[in-house]
């Protein structure tokens, strides 16, 4: 699938893809935990070396989880920007902001090369595990900017209700409290939410208006009163 999309440097991208047939690429904790992991350390100029972040050397370190030790790598130079993310059953989203020419391309085939083997490997299968090259759009405004951040992170509340959208949110605050304890994106960083996954973003790579954790829920909410997005 071609994708009409030129990336450059300072700018904003919504970056997103599939499990090939719209399969679950996500099946248990272990295969989210690694991609967590690799969203950091891909997230730079050298090769992904799978052996160095087996969870089989994490036997001896007592307490230790793979997020942990991948965070205390030297990555070095970082490829691109990483303003949001979320993982769902049978995609991801990622808001990405080039650093330099070809950085998200390089950080895209990256993550996916390296979570395709270990999936494969895991799972005892072959084959592709994605849809075709990745999706891209840019967010050339901040109205869009915004409203593609509160998209991203409002992803989990389909798996409450999947025709929310369409229809309207049938309970605010139930969604609210599954967003708030949704581990798999970085929502309850942007709500101030102390844990591991927050160094895997830079929220001070967006525009002010995202920065704060209050005007962050308040546009959530915003969206959540909406019929549709």
């Amino acid at each position: 699938m071609s994708r009409n999309v030129t990336f450059a440097p300072g700018c904003y991208y919504h970056i997103y893809n599939r499990g090939t047939e719209k399969r679950d690429i996500f099946l248990n904790k272990d295969n989210h935990e690694r991609f967590l992991g690799l969203i950091y350390i891909c997230n730079n100029e050298e090769p992904v070396r799978l052996e160095n972040i087996s969870s089989k050397s994490l036997e001896s370190q007592q307490g230790s989880t793979l997020l942990k030790r991948i965070l205390k790598c030297n990555r070095g130079k970082t490829l691109v920007e990483i303003c949001a993310f979320c993982l769902m059953p049978n995609h991801f989203h990622f808001i990405l902001r080039e650093k330099e020419e070809g950085g998200i391309s390089k950080f895209m085939q990256k993550i996916m090369t390296a979570y395709t083997m270990y999936f494969n490997k895991k799972h005892n299968r072959s084959g592709a595990l994605f849809q075709g090259k990745f999706k891209a759009t840019l967010a050339n405004t901040d109205n869009y900017l915004k409203y593609l951040i509160s998209y991203v992170h409002l992803n989990p509340v389909k798996l409450l209700d999947p025709l929310w959208k369409e229809n309207g949110i049938k309970d605010k605050e139930e969604a609210e409290n599954y967003l708030n304890t949704y581990r798999y994106s970085s929502y309850q960083d942007y709500c101030g939410m102390k844990r591991l996954e927050g160094a895997l973003i830079d929220k001070t790579s967006l525009p002010e208006y995202f920065q704060s954790d209050y005007t962050f829920q308040i546009a959530v909410t915003e969206w959540l009163n909406y019929n549709q997005i």
